[in-house]
């Protein structure tokens, strides 16, 4: 916890400069490491970009002991590789808060702690694979249920990194410029219980084929909560680049899954397997009456070839007796 203490700053941070007009802090490239706290009491903008601050630990913003006024927060491009638990500490106020194009490799669970105001986060190309896998447990925060808008834009993130969107208020979701193939079923369900939230999902490599079935018709569907569902396109299979998903006919994504159609051939496997045996059942029990049906049969067979040789015999010509002779 951050023991807030009733002091006030009101000169600007050296390397910094200070707009009291505007309310704004702007420390370009800052260079200490730590993140500058000690910004005076009106700054309602703290703008640290292009900096040095590798992490941001726990309490990062309470070196001084102050409880900071900040509205807006700004550490992109500060190669941030981790944020540890509670390291927004000291910031009742902050509502924006961008993150962007760092090199995140981990994210605590309680990363966001304490941010309850927050409004607006910026997580732009940021995200390595480890701090992506991590990122639904710190976004599943009580403290960002006033969350608005979230951006995830260039993270190569195969999947949505959120485990509910019922933790958070969100209008909007920014997942542009990612590794999406498509939209999980669970993510679609949510979606569609989510009306009023609007998702960007423009240059995903989205592969149309059976896995996209629920997302296509989600789409179609409610076309209004993707804004951008027009600049959706096909990236595989090959007969399909270019296409934009919207326009796919609903049997190039309506097909029986593999898994289905091997539970078919056995399934009738199994049942000309029963057939088989109850056929073989129903001779084995009439295997008497088979018998004398063929014998029957044999003797028919027998008694016809006799009258004929007998007709043949009568019926043949004397002259080509003789000529044999």
């Amino acid at each position: 916890i951050c023991p807030f203490v009733l002091c006030c700053v009101h000169h600007c941070p050296r390397s910094c400069t200070c707009a009291e007009d505007s309310a704004t802090v702007s420390c370009p490239e800052w260079r200490d490491g730590d993140v500058p706290v000690d910004v005076p009491v009106w700054a309602s903008t703290l703008d640290a970009r292009g900096g040095n601050v590798s992490a941001l630990p726990a309490g990062a913003f309470c070196s001084n002991g102050t409880e900071l006024e900040l509205v807006s927060l700004l550490l992109s491009r500060n190669g941030i590789r981790a944020i540890g638990a509670h390291a927004f500490l000291g910031l009742p106020r902050l509502e924006l808060l961008d993150l962007s194009y760092n090199r995140l490799r981990s994210v605590s669970a309680d990363a966001f702690h304490g941010l309850r105001e927050l409004r607006y986060l910026y997580l732009n190309g940021t995200l390595g694979a480890s701090a992506a896998a991590e990122l639904p447990g710190a976004l599943a925060s009580d403290s960002l249920r006033n969350l608005l808008r979230l951006e995830l834009s260039g993270n190569r993130l195969k999947t949505i990194p959120l485990a509910s969107f019922e933790t958070l208020n969100l209008h909007a979701l920014v997942l542009t410029n990612n590794s999406l193939e498509t939209v999980a079923g669970e993510n679609v369900t949510s979606l569609g219980e989510f009306r009023s939230l609007r998702v960007y999902l423009a240059l995903n490599p989205f592969r149309c084929a059976c896995e996209l079935q629920a997302f296509y018709h989600w789409l179609k569907n409610s076309s209004q909560q993707c804004p951008d569902m027009h600049r959706l396109l096909c990236a595989q299979p090959d007969e399909r680049r270019g296409q934009q998903v919207e326009k796919l006919r609903r049997e190039d994504v309506e097909c029986a899954s593999a898994e289905l159609e091997a539970v078919s051939y056995v399934f009738l496997g199994i049942v000309l397997a029963l057939i088989g045996v109850v056929f073989l059942m129903v001779l084995y029990l009439n295997r008497g009456g088979i018998k004398r049906w063929l014998n029957n049969i044999r003797e028919a067979c027998r008694d016809q070839m006799e009258v004929y040789h007998y007709r043949y015999e009568q019926d043949s010509d004397p002259r080509l007796a003789n000529v044999a002779v």
